[in-house]
């Protein structure tokens, strides 16, 4: 068992297990979405980005896209959250779930990604 392998993948899965718990829930309550949930999110998939950059196979580089995509849609997530006032909830929480949502997809094919690529690693 290789240490950084098995740290990559549960960086890798811990992302999008804290984007799943953000995401779940009705997208027009706030209440099911906490803020501190989704920084979580953003910092582990920042780490994970981090992780997978010293990867050069395509198999990488299609894990990096993914990754680079749930940070540019979670950091969104975060500004459309932070920049909307106080007495405006006309449907912001659905935004920002919604764009949560397109970084879990971005985490789950990278999660498959992973498994695809352990299922084929010959020894």
């Amino acid at each position: 068992m290789n240490l950084e392998k098995v740290v990559f993948g549960f960086f890798i899965v811990l992302a999008m297990t804290l984007n799943f718990g953000f995401f779940i829930g009705g997208s027009d309550n706030p209440i099911h979405h906490h803020i501190y949930e989704l920084y979580a999110a953003i910092v582990v998939n920042l780490i994970a980005t981090v992780l997978k950059f010293g990867d050069r196979t395509q198999i990488g580089a299609i894990h990096l896209s993914t990754s680079l995509v749930a940070d540019l849609q979670l950091i969104a997530a975060a500004v459309v959250w932070v920049t909307v006032t106080a007495g405006d909830d006309s449907g912001t929480s659905s935004r920002v779930v919604s764009l949560s949502g397109g970084a879990l997809l971005a985490n789950i094919t990278s999660v498959i990604l992973l498994l695809a690529e352990t299922i084929t690693l010959r020894r």
